[in-house]
């Protein structure tokens, strides 16, 4: 079969892919816990309608890839029901607000399978893509997700999702580590402090993409 490259316009400079179908979309923890009042983003104190903006920039990076038959992988941030995967000093964060398995608005707190652990419905998966729980910030640990792309053949990802400074920031970085390489779409993550998307941003792309690119979601729909 013959490879198909792939080039988006990003900074430091344009990411290249020698074949597209290595390219997966890492779509980072889009839950109710997150972009909904009541959630856990909302029990720290914070503006949720912030995340709720890049919705819609989300939605068409995902169809874009349903569409050419790329995979799509998501991931959720929970906990065990009896949170043993959840040590004391995660659980403790959270004051004076709600922590970690507490009962709140959608059910308790980041709990697997409560109701505000589940996916805004906009973005809910597909059948056959790939939802990966996580027990931590980053996407890689203890979660079995770097078997599940060598599997599928993937070394280049494009990330989306919150918080940028966050979760996604912690699994690029994890990613980078093993070999991945990455692009962190700028308009389809989001903060609840516009000041840490921006550093995050240029702490990813400075040094010649010593983390990763960004780009913006047209230049990836561009591309594609």
């Amino acid at each position: 079969m013959t490879a198909r490259p792939l080039e988006i316009a990003a900074r430091p400079y344009p990411f290249r892919v020698a074949d597209r179908d290595a390219v997966a979309l890492l779509v980072i923890d889009m839950q109710r816990d997150f972009l909904e009042p009541g959630g856990f983003g909302a029990a720290l104190g914070n503006d949720v309608k912030r995340l709720q903006r890049i919705v819609p920039t989300v939605r068409r990076v995902l169809d874009a890839f349903r569409d050419h038959g790329l995979p799509v992988i998501h991931t959720k941030e929970g906990h065990r029901q009896d949170l043993s995967d959840c040590p004391p000093a995660k659980r403790s964060r959270g004051a004076p607000g709600m922590r970690i398995g507490d009962v709140g608005p959608m059910g308790r707190i980041l709990v697997l399978g409560e109701p505000g652990n589940d996916f805004v419905p906009e973005l809910a998966p597909a059948p056959g893509e790939l939802v990966v729980p996580k027990p931590g910030k980053g996407a890689f640990y203890r979660t079995g997700l770097d078997a599940r792309l060598a599997a599928l053949g993937v070394s280049h990802l494009l990330i989306a999702g919150v918080t940028t400074e966050v979760c996604v920031q912690t699994t690029m970085r994890e990613a980078n580590d093993r070999g991945y390489e990455c692009l962190l779409i700028e308009d389809a993550t989001e903060s609840y402090f516009p000041e840490f998307k921006v550093a995050t941003l240029e702490m990813v792309r400075a040094q010649g993409a010593i983390i990763g690119w960004t780009a913006p979601a047209a230049a990836v729909l561009e591309a594609l």
